[in-house]
């Protein structure tokens, strides 16, 4: 089976920075995109970077700037450094990758449990 874990997130001080990583395991054929998403509480579940197979990657307007996200291929990992983080920014953040299980015949959507970040003084 495929699984998405996730690691850091975590309390930090306005202006402060964090770093999240995420590690895709089990029978992978490949992963086009990998990603995070966050979601704060009342609203919507909303992208914030995305970095695909060729590390071609795309942020919220939000966070550009600010928020990095890079790509190990090798390890199917994916990383967000966080700098300049502020309350807005405080949500749960969610690991995704687009990617081709083995003996599957199309690409599929996995999410990661989530992890939260919570920006306060």
């Amino acid at each position: 089976q495929v699984q998405l874990v996730e690691s850091g997130g975590g309390l930090v001080q306005p202006g402060g920075s964090l770093g999240l990583s995420c590690a895709a395991s089990g029978r992978i054929v490949s992963i086009l995109v990998m990603g995070w998403y966050r979601q704060a509480p009342g609203k919507q579940r909303e992208a914030v970077a995305t970095i695909t197979s060729g590390s071609d990657t795309g942020y919220a307007d939000s966070v550009k700037g600010r928020f990095t996200i890079s790509r190990d291929n090798a390890k199917n990992t994916v990383y967000l450094q966080m700098n300049s983080l502020n309350p807005e920014d405080t949500a749960v953040y969610y690991c995704y990758a687009h990617l081709l299980p083995t003996l599957a015949t199309r690409h599929y959507d996995y999410w990661g449990q989530g992890t939260q970040v919570t920006v306060s003084s």
